[in-house]
């Protein structure tokens, strides 16, 4: 069954031509060649003023802060657009606090998460000031401490709880199962939290929550909202105060067919329940990044050639599983459109990449009237796309560009062959170098 095209921001069809913005993405592919990003400042900054509706009460005061999961798309270009909109970010990992400080992001605004944090990771988050570590283990609660003590300062943290509530989601995006890997287990947190607070370089300032991606009802957030706030009641208890809640992200887009809830009233109704449980006193984080940045990005591809085969048709294409991970690595469906009107006739093709692995697909089953040379969309292709790519087959990773209403500005420039092996050296060249 053909499923619908999904629901856009910044991309449409206009006489059998697709656009961004204001601009073909024909013309976008001639001028910036293919495999090509293209993202749509309009479409980031519109759903980030869907969740900030709901972030601000009718007086002017502030009912949440958004900090974005940078994980999802961590361009800088990206990156700083939203911090000129006012967001925050969560980083898991020292290359996205390098990404967030190197676009002159706020300290403050920066929670530290992550399952595996090294030592240099913690101290680097430590150095640069950021508001917040999560914390996933007590192995790791210790670590921090020594950490802190060794630097003479005092670590910010809160704890994610895994509160053993399914997302409904893929396996592999879920996260606050208890047989995942993250967050401590429910049972250990009031314990966990008691070491926390008699470590002399620690001070406990919130908890954290993060269920997982792609979730499309608000149903889970609700279970696993409701826990937490039990655990904060039973905090309060034993004299630990908790200053902020973070709910994490993982809220889903529609890629074809899929029915998330619409941004605002969905943030509106976890914002009320809190409000409603009488802890509108906390500072409460959310951490979007699929819904903020997934339907504001279209992977566009060259058609190089059209292959009959036994009992399949395939459309190869110059894109590949190294630019786009997710339907070889989840079965992930993305929409495929022609970004103009054909006159072939219409055949069902798997669309493949050149890449030599029977899983490099990036659609199976589409009915699609090109031609070999046509350009094709890949559509919401602006969440774990880029940042998930990779260099197989010795391949350079795509350039992005970021349009902005009938401009369109390169915000990173195709890799070339060369500046892949430029760190590499044969042992002849390295003996050489060391003898030097």
């Amino acid at each position: 069954m053909k499923k619908p095209l999904p629901s856009l921001v910044g991309f449409s069809e206009k006489n059998h031509q697709w656009f961004a913005e204001g601009i073909s993405l024909a013309k976008l592919a001639h001028d910036f060649s293919t495999p090509l990003y293209v993202y749509s400042k309009e479409a980031i900054c519109s759903a980030y003023r869907a969740y900030d509706a709901a972030c601000i009460r009718p007086n002017g005061t502030r009912r949440a802060r958004i900090h974005y999961a940078m994980k999802a798309n961590s361009n800088l270009a990206v990156l700083d657009e939203l911090k000129q909109l006012g967001a925050g970010f969560d980083l898991v990992s020292g290359g996205e606090l390098a990404r967030a400080l190197q676009i002159g992001a706020d300290p403050k605004s920066l929670v530290f998460a992550g399952v595996g944090k090294s030592s240099a990771e913690i101290e680097n988050a430590l150095r640069a000031g950021v508001k917040c570590i999560n914390v996933e283990s007590i192995s790791e609660l210790q670590r921090i401490n020594i950490i802190a003590k060794t630097l003479g300062l005092r670590a910010p943290i809160s704890l994610r709880v895994n509160p053993d509530v399914n997302a409904n989601t893929h396996p592999y995006i879920s996260t606050g199962l208890k047989d995942n890997k993250f967050g401590i287990a429910f049972h250990d947190v009031l314990k966990t939290y008691r070491e926390a607070a008699r470590l002399p370089h620690i001070d406990v300032l919130g908890i954290d929550c993060h269920i997982g991606s792609q979730i499309t009802s608000a149903s889970p957030y609700l279970d696993a909202l409701d826990k937490v706030l039990g655990l904060i009641t039973q905090l309060q208890l034993e004299g630990i105060t908790i200053h902020h809640l973070d709910l994490g992200g993982g809220l889903g887009i529609d890629y074809g067919g899929e029915s998330p809830p619409n941004i605002t009233e969905f943030t509106n109704t976890l914002l009320n329940r809190i409000e409603e449980q009488g802890f509108n006193h906390l500072e409460v984080l959310l951490e979007p990044g699929r819904s903020l940045v997934g339907n504001a990005g279209v992977l566009l591809t060259q058609v190089e050639y059209l292959k009959t085969g036994v009992d399949k048709n395939f459309c190869i294409v110059n894109a590949a599983m190294n630019d786009l991970m997710r339907p070889a690595l989840y079965e992930a469906y993305h929409a495929i459109v022609p970004v103009q009107m054909s006159s072939a006739k219409p055949n069902q093709y798997d669309v493949v990449g050149p890449v030599c692995e029977s899983g490099d697909w990036l659609g199976k089953d589409r009915t699609l009237a090109v031609y070999e040379g046509d350009i094709l969309g890949i559509l919401s292709a602006g969440a774990y796309g880029f940042v998930m790519s990779s260099n197989y087959n010795t391949r350079g990773r795509a350039a992005e560009v970021m349009v902005d209403g009938n401009q369109a500005y390169l915000v990173r420039e195709r890799e070339t062959p060369e500046s892949l092996f430029n760190n590499e050296r044969t042992l002849n060249q390295a003996s050489t170098l060391k003898q030097k």
